[in-house]
């Protein structure tokens, strides 16, 4: 382990945990929530290397990051990114430089979307990133060289917008990057499981709470809702990172597991010593690089079949 990525689990174990088992979630201390963490956010400074677009739709904001002086047609591909904060909290400026990371390592243009959140629906959530999938298609993207990725909450909405974009008609992307993904909304089935004591700061409990919240508000859980559930049959690629001792990492096993059975093409790698969503908390920590590293490498792969066929 690095020293960072020990001063990070440290402050995980120390602070960050300790305080998101002590503060509920619920509709009164989300706003409080979302508006400290962005504050903390502005203390990093803004990446470098990159060049930024803000873009406007319909109840939400969107923000196109690509590397600097890289063309601005959509064509050569882009990758499509959900940023995780339990459906509750983080946006663009929270994510903006793990988004700026993937632009810069991949050479691609990537749409970072401030999808609207908790106290609304998690259905609502989806709604938005499949608009963004949309506004991609009419702006030119090819979707044999998009490729959706997310963390955390981000990585639910990866497979669940790939889903919902399926059942509406549209076409699914080339690759699916999961980043810690939370991918099952049952938290009952991890109230045994392992790492519900080991994690350094995710408790099942705020897990539960964000469900009851954007999910089972009007009645019981609906299993469907659950991208594990789905019918995976057909999906592209797909890259499952998470920390070794997270309570995600049920929710990543499962998921890789079921789409193996799918016949799905699925690499899951399990990082020891890291947190959750470590990549995007701090992505200039040296694990982080690495990990960053090896998605951009998935990405490269994932485009390369559209690429040969440009240029064949």
């Amino acid at each position: 382990m690095s020293t960072s990525s020990r001063v990070l689990m440290g402050a995980c174990l120390g602070v960050i945990g300790p305080l998101l088992r002590t503060v509920p979630i619920n509709r009164t201390t989300i706003p409080i929530g979302a508006v400290a963490v962005d504050l903390l956010s502005r203390l990093r400074p803004e990446p470098h290397g990159i060049e930024r677009e803000q873009i406007q739709l319909d109840g939400f904001r969107m923000e196109m990051v690509r590397p600097a002086g890289g063309s601005r047609a959509l064509r050569h591909g882009a990758v499509l990114y959900l940023h995780g904060g339990g459906f509750a909290v983080c946006g663009l400026q929270t994510h903006r430089a793990v988004v700026a990371g993937l632009a810069r390592r991949t050479g691609l243009p990537v749409l970072n979307v401030e999808y609207r959140q908790l106290p609304g629906s998690i259905s609502a959530s989806v709604d938005d990133c499949v608009l963004a999938y949309r506004w991609l298609l009419r702006h030119g993207a090819d979707p044999a060289r998009i490729v959706f990725a997310g963390d955390s909450a981000g990585g639910f909405l990866t497979f669940a917008s790939a889903l919902r974009a399926r059942e509406i008609g549209l076409p699914l992307p080339a690759a699916l990057i999961g980043l810690s993904p939370l991918l099952d909304l049952d938290y009952r089935a991890k109230e045994n499981y392992v790492n519900v004591r080991r994690d350094a700061y995710i408790p099942l409990a705020g897990l539960e709470a964000v469900v009851r919240l954007g999910a089972e508000a009007e009645g019981p859980l609906d299993p469907a809702l659950s991208p594990v559930n789905a019918d995976l049959t057909g999906l592209p690629p797909v890259l499952l990172i998470a920390a070794e001792d997270e309570l995600l990492r049920y929710d990543c096993e499962l998921m890789a597991h079921r789409l193996a059975a799918a016949g799905v093409p699925t690499t899951l790698e399990l990082w020891r010593g890291q947190v959750h969503a470590f990549m995007s908390i701090l992505p200039s920590m040296p694990e982080s690089r690495s990990a960053l590293g090896r998605v951009s490498k998935f990405v490269r792969a994932a485009l390369e079949p559209a690429q040969r066929a440009r240029t064949a």
